[in-house]
C-alpha cells in the first residue's frame, strides 16, 4: 500500500505534502444495542497535533482505544501508519505511546526504574535505557525525583512521569486521554510546555480533552465529537469564526431570572443562549451589546464581556454547555 499524503492544496502554499499516519474512515463501535462511535472519518498528518474534543461519554476514549489497538473495532476502516491495528497490533503498538486517562505508574518502584521496567517491555536493552531513562527524566523536569517513590509525587509530577513513560519507546505517535484532568493551573502549563515540545520534534499528537484552552492551546485541528458523532472539524480558529461570534457577552441575573429576561434582550447582538447559571449574547462587538443592555434599564447581578472559545462552538453545534 503506498502511504498517501495530505493535498499540498489544504496546507500552506509553501508546506510540502505530508504522510498520513492516522486515517479512519467510517469508523464504528458498539456494545450490545448501545453505539459508542457512529461512523466517524478523519486523517491526521504526521507532526500534527490532533484533538477530539466531547463531554464525558462522547466517543472519545473508545475511539483513542480503538487507535491504540486494545479495542477492536465493530466496522469501518482503520490504518494506522499504513496498518490495521486490528490485524497488525503488535507491529502499531511498537510506534506509539499511551498516556492513559489514570495514571497507572507502579507504586512499588521509584520513579526512574519506573521507565526502566517499562522499557523492558518493549525488549530495549539496557545500554539503551539507562541513558534514555536520564534524557527523559530530564525533558520531564523530574531529574532530582530520580530515586523517590512514586507515591511521593505530586499529581502533576505522576502525569509527567506517565509521559516520560509514553515516550521510552521513542514513539512517532503520542495518544493522550485526558492529559490534564485534575491538575491544577500551573501543572497543566508545564505539561503543554513538554507537549509542545514534543510537537516541535515531530512527535504526532492525538488527545482527548474537554478543557476548552487546553483544546485551543495544542491542537492544530481538532474534531469535536458528541454522542459518537463529528459535529464539526477544523483548526480552532476556524471552528469559532464559522460557528461563533467575535465576542460575547455573560450576563447573570440570578436564576430567578435568567430563564425569562430573554424577552427584554430581543435584538441585542446576533444571537442569545440562556444557560441555567447565565445568559449569554453573542456580538461583534461585546460592549457595545452590554451597553445595550444596560440603556435598556436591565441591570445584570454580573456582566463579562470576551472572545468567543471553543465552549460557544460547541453549545452552538449540541445546544448544551460542555460541561454538562
Amino acid at each position: 500500500m503506498h502511504p498517501h499524503t495530505v493535498p499540498a492544496a489544504s496546507l500552506p502554499a509553501d508546506a510540502p505534502a505530508r504522510k498520513i499516519v492516522i486515517s479512519a474512515h467510517n469508523l464504528t463501535k458498539s456494545y450490545g444495542d448501545f453505539t459508542a462511535v457512529d461512523g466517524i472519518s478523519f486523517d491526521v498528518p504526521q507532526g500534527e497535533a490532533f484533538g477530539l474534543l466531547g463531554p464525558n461519554g462522547a466517543g472519545k476514549s473508545t475511539t483513542m482505544k480503538m487507535i491504540g489497538g486494545v479495542s477492536q473495532r465493530t466496522s469501518g476502516d482503520l490504518r494506522i501508519m499504513d496498518l490495521d491495528p486490528g490485524t497488525h497490533g503488535p507491529e502499531v503498538r511498537a510506534h506509539l505511546g499511551v498516556v492513559p486517562q489514570q495514571d497507572n505508574l507502579d507504586e512499588e518502584l521509584r520513579v526512574r526504574d519506573n521507565l526502566l521496567v517499562y522499557g523492558r517491555y518493549f525488549g530495549l536493552p539496557m545500554s539503551y535505557l539507562r541513558p534514555k531513562a536520564d534524557e527523559l527524566l530530564e525533558f520531564a523536569q523530574l531529574t532530582e525525583k530520580a530515586k523517590a517513590k512514586v507515591d511521593d509525587l505530586s499529581g502533576g509530577m505522576k502525569r509527567r512521569l506517565t509521559i516520560a513513560r509514553s515516550l521510552i519507546n521513542e514513539p512517532r505517535i503520542l495518544l493522550l486521554d485526558e492529559p490534564t484532568t485534575g491538575l491544577d493551573p500551573q501543572a497543566r502549563h508545564i505539561l503543554w510546555d513538554r507537549l509542545f515540545r514534543l510537537k516541535e520534534q515531530g512527535v504526532t499528537l492525538i488527545l482527548t480533552t474537554h478543557y476548552m484552552d487546553e483544546a485551543e492551546q495544542l491542537c492544530d485541528r481538532l474534531i469535536v465529537v458528541d454522542k459518537g458523532r463529528i459535529m464539526a472539524e477544523g483548526t480552532p480558529a476556524n471552528l469559532i469564526r464559522d460557528y461563533s461570534t467575535r465576542e460575547v457577552v455573560e450576563l447573570r441575573f440570578g436564576s430567578e431570572r435568567n430563564a425569562g429576561i430573554g424577552a427584554e434582550l430581543g435584538g441585542i447582538g446576533d444571537r442569545l443562549e440562556t444557560l441555567p447559571d447565565r445568559v449569554l449574547i453573542y456580538a461583534h462587538d461585546g460592549e457595545a451589546a452590554l451597553e445595550q443592555v444596560i440603556a435598556r434599564g436591565l441591570r445584570p447581578l454580573t456582566s463579562l464581556v470576551r472572545r468567543s472559545s471553543l465552549e460557544d462552538v460547541f453549545l452552538r453545534l449540541t445546544g448544551r454547555s460542555l460541561v454538562d
